[in-house]
């Protein structure tokens, strides 16, 4: 009888998913999982405030020093930075080799405090918010007449360092020399060790402060097998992620995808039913698929979302082992190419103006021409 009774509540749940719009989350009935309510094809959030953002997509090569990839990656965050990129990309598994080999040796425990890479990240994303404060004085020009007054003496003195000061810094931005406003950084992926000794391939994202803003575990693994070309099983070590990753950010709203991510399109679209301005994957594809789809699959998710898409790759290696293919790319929402670079070692500079977002939307009205009537994609985790 209870589980006839089941049976009947998960097909009342499922067909209460069929609707066009559903009420919010359902309580856990037994032991089914809940069902969420949103209908994704019709329940949209509307994106924040549009803004101009400059992005660097850092496209590093990695190899088994550890420290090596940490200081190169530093560097590369560094010069973004000075470069005035708003937003800094590191690749997929930054810190050490793609292999199944490496992602146990390389694992750290972020929740734990014992992670070298994420302590980096947010070092590097503080230290950006550096400001050099230069100093200089005008002369003693008021010393004659203030020779007797100590008191108007000092005062004159703290009023002409602030008016020094301030023409200094409006001197030096006319120069170019103003430091550069801090960085938000999208810390690429590692593979990170979590409770029970479970591995993911984990992204990072560092606000301009230092502060850990969001953490996106990579939900598809990739495993594929071509016969004569490529084989590689993620799931022989790695554990999938049970969650999209949605972030606000000072420079807008992300969505986050690692690598084989983005071949599922039903994930970019809930992000775009989210509101998501930008989705950012780092990858690492290789020399079968990269070619083939790489920049492919990057338009295909911007321009069904009509949404801004960024990709960053390792540079290509050379020996044996996972040879990546590259190609850091910068997609807007019309499926243009904003930036983009060959297989070796740089940072790819992209500028993207969240207003087209709307103006694409009004050229081509998708969202309200969607059939709800006939199908939807639902939200199991909103």
């Amino acid at each position: 009888m209870r589980a006839a009774a089941l049976l009947g509540a998960g097909a009342a749940l499922a067909a209460a998913a069929a609707t066009r719009r559903l009420p919010r989350c359902l309580s856990r009935l037994g032991g089914l999982r809940p069902v969420c309510s949103t209908n994704a094809t019709t329940d949209v959030v509307d994106t924040p405030p549009a803004r101009k953002i400059k992005v660097a997509l850092c496209q590093l090569s990695v190899g088994a020093d550890k420290q090596g990839n940490l200081a190169t990656a530093r560097s590369a965050i560094d010069e973004a930075a000075s470069a005035g990129a708003d937003l800094v990309v590191l690749p997929e598994m930054w810190n050490c080799p793609y292999s199944n080999d490496s992602f146990p040796t390389y694992a750290e425990d972020v929740d734990a405090g014992e992670s070298p890479s994420a302590a980096m990240l947010a070092t590097a994303a503080a230290d950006n918010r550096v400001v050099l404060v230069r100093r200089g004085g005008l002369g003693g020009s008021a010393d004659n007449w203030t020779s007797g007054h100590p008191q108007v003496q000092h005062a004159l003195g703290l009023l002409q360092l602030a008016w020094c000061s301030l023409l200094l810094g409006v001197y030096c931005c006319w120069l170019g020399l103003c430091p550069p406003e801090p960085c938000l950084q999208v810390g690429g992926s590692i593979p990170e060790r979590a409770k029970g000794g479970r591995l993911y391939n984990t992204c990072l994202v560092h606000g301009r402060d230092g502060r850990l803003l969001g953490r996106h575990r990579k939900v598809h693994l990739f495993d594929i097998d071509i016969p004569g070309k490529i084989t590689f099983k993620e799931s022989l070590t790695l554990t999938p992620g049970e969650g999209l990753t949605v972030v606000d950010t000072e420079v807008g709203r992300l969505g986050i995808g690692i690598c084989y991510d983005i071949r599922f399109p039903e994930m970019a679209m809930l992000y775009a039913a989210r509101g998501v301005q930008l989705i950012v994957y780092p990858g690492a594809f290789n020399m079968t698929t990269g070619p083939a789809h790489w920049q492919l699959l990057q338009q295909a998710r911007a321009v069904d979302n009509q949404l801004f898409v960024a990709t960053c790759s390792p540079a290509r290696g050379e020996g044996p082992g996972y040879i990546a293919w590259g190609h850091s790319t910068a997609v807007g929402p019309f499926a243009e190419i904003l930036g983009s670079t060959d297989e070796k070692p740089g940072i790819v500079y992209a500028e993207m103006d969240f207003a087209q977002l709307a103006e694409r939307r009004a050229n081509m009205p998708l969202r309200q021409q969607k059939r709800a009537d006939l199908y939807a994609l639902m939200d199991l985790t909103r």
